[in-house]
């Protein structure tokens, strides 16, 4: 039941975000619940695809998600999800804590940059939507290296795909928001099933997981387009930077 409860309220600020959340639940599972990490990395970002799944159905009934976009970054994120997860179980714990923990903090860097700090000249080349085989070669290459970070480190990736969408294809914060989501499902499934074909994911941890998530997360959606701007940004940043700091200080 306490497993239950905190991924209950985890599940509803990812919703509120977007973000899929995997990064701060296994810093959750590992720190507060001394789960090994390995099985942590599995069974949380096998969890993503359903939590997502939910959080992307309140999205799109609310008008929060690019499909196409969102399909396209999703498909090609899980052939590297899926790569990623085959790497990481074969990566020792003092190896791989620290470099979850490290893409954490910099997925927390870059959204913060980028939302903060808009006309830093590392962004001012990005402001263009790209069409036809552009399209479709910016969003395999952005689905394909978001997918493989998220499936190397076991996180959803949700800040670095949030940045892609920002950067690359120029989308609005609050589809942002709903389209992360519709991404992170597809990498979430293919690196789910690259965890658990090296055997590390937990039957009973992953249902206690999932039911918190999934109910969490589909009500916390519906708050995204409620809150000012300004907490959403903020919340974008936090979620990533708390789950790395706690990581790393827990070694």
């Amino acid at each position: 039941m306490v497993i239950f409860a905190a991924m209950l309220l985890l599940g509803a600020v990812i919703g509120f975000v977007g973000a899929g959340g995997a990064g701060v639940m296994i810093t959750l599972l590992t720190v507060g619940f001394n789960v090994p990490i390995h099985t942590a990395l599995g069974t949380s970002l096998a969890a993503m695809a359903f939590t997502t799944l939910s959080g992307s159905y309140s999205h799109f009934r609310e008008g929060n998600v690019l499909r196409r976009l969102g399909l396209a970054m999703g498909l090609f994120g899980a052939v590297g999800a899926f790569c990623g997860a085959l790497i990481s179980s074969s990566l020792h714990t003092e190896v791989l804590t620290p470099l979850t923990a490290a893409a954490l903090l910099l997925s927390a860097l870059l959204i913060h940059l980028r939302i903060f700090h808009p006309q830093s000249p590392i962004f001012r080349q990005g402001f263009f939507t790209p069409k036809g085989g552009r399209f479709w070669l910016l969003a395999g290459l952005t689905g394909m290296v978001n997918g493989l970070i998220s499936g190397a480190c076991g996180i959803g990736a949700a800040s670095f795909i949030q940045l892609s969408l920002l950067l690359v294809f120029n989308v609005p914060l609050y589809q942002t928001v709903g389209t992360t989501m519709l991404i992170i499902l597809p990498i979430a499934l293919m690196g789910g099933a690259g965890f658990l074909s090296a055997g590390h994911l937990e039957p009973l941890l992953f249902v206690q997981v999932l039911l918190g998530q999934v109910t969490g997360a589909f009500f916390g959606a519906k708050l995204t387009r409620l809150a000012p701007q300004i907490l959403l940004k903020v919340a974008m940043v936090a979620l990533p930077a708390a789950g790395g700091i706690i990581l790393l200080m827990a070694r």
